[in-house]
């Protein structure tokens, strides 16, 4: 665990259950991936001389689901864009798959779904033609077929040849779900994906992530809702000022000790 608050209370708050819990199971991914899909190491970015991500290093595994959390500029959206391939570093390296996010921009893209605050959709055109689209992009087999069955999983089926203007929010936000998920990437990025989703889109984006996971999927998510956290990913990460202040497994954790540890070393 990393952690800068009190060494005594976060030894109290993670538990050693949940750290043996989460070495075996790091072992195992080990053996049987040889490397972590995810590896980052030394990564920084800076605008206009302003750093916003400083030395970051973190891997992840197939299939383990990570949360991050921070308060607003602490970097976890420019953290999801560099995996993305929609930034570059200022310095370090990011690896996806053993690709580089600058050198194989265009391989990484093909492994990685992201929603992000902006939808990414033509407004101008359909739902459906909006999916047709990046699915020629992907090179997804099956295109049509594979897009009408997600516009039905999202419950936008009806509205698959309304032009993605006329949407409401949280539809938007449904159709950016069926878009990430469109050529069944290997890593899922969420940034805050839960906003703008009443309780039933809430409860989609719930199931839609266990069906990713169980396809053999990985997953990173940022949110500001640490009972979300808990309940979608394995291991939390908290970042401030640009640096990860915190991590650890989510088995042994409860609700109460996750807002503490936020309110101690995020503030």
């Amino acid at each position: 665990m990393t952690y800068t608050g009190s060494n005594e209370r976060s030894k109290q708050t993670s538990g050693e259950g949940s750290s043996e819990q989460s070495l075996l199971t790091q072992e195992a991914r080990r053996q049987v991936t040889g490397r972590p899909l995810v590896e980052i190491q030394g990564l920084s970015k800076s605008f206009a001389f302003r750093p916003v991500l400083r030395g970051i290093a973190l891997s992840l595994w197939a299939g383990e689901r990570l949360a991050l959390l921070g308060a607003n500029g602490a970097g976890k959206t420019t953290l999801l864009r560099i995996l993305a391939c929609l930034t570059r570093p200022t310095a370090g390296q990011a690896l996806v798959a053993g690709l580089d996010c600058v050198q194989d921009a265009q391989e990484v893209r093909r492994l990685v779904g992201l929603v992000a605050h902006q939808p990414y959709l033509y407004e101008e055109l359909t739902a459906l033609e909006n999916l047709l689209f990046f699915a020629r992009m992907y090179g997804v087999a099956r295109g049509r077929e594979r897009a009408l069955s997600l516009l039905e999983r999202v419950g936008l089926a009806r509205r698959a040849r309304d032009r993605v203007g006329s949407l409401s929010r949280g539809q938007l936000q449904r159709l950016a779900l069926a878009r990430a998920l469109l050529h069944r990437p290997r890593l899922l990025l969420l940034d805050e994906a839960e906003t703008g989703l009443d309780e039933a889109g809430t409860a989609l984006l719930s199931a839609l992530l266990a069906e990713h996971m169980a396809d053999g999927g990985t997953l990173i998510l940022t949110t500001h809702r640490p009972e979300f956290a808990l309940q979608e990913a394995d291991r939390l990460v908290m970042l401030k000022g640009g640096r990860i202040v915190y991590q650890e497994a989510t088995a042994g954790l409860d609700l109460s000790q996750v807002r503490w540890a936020y309110q101690e070393v995020v503030g």
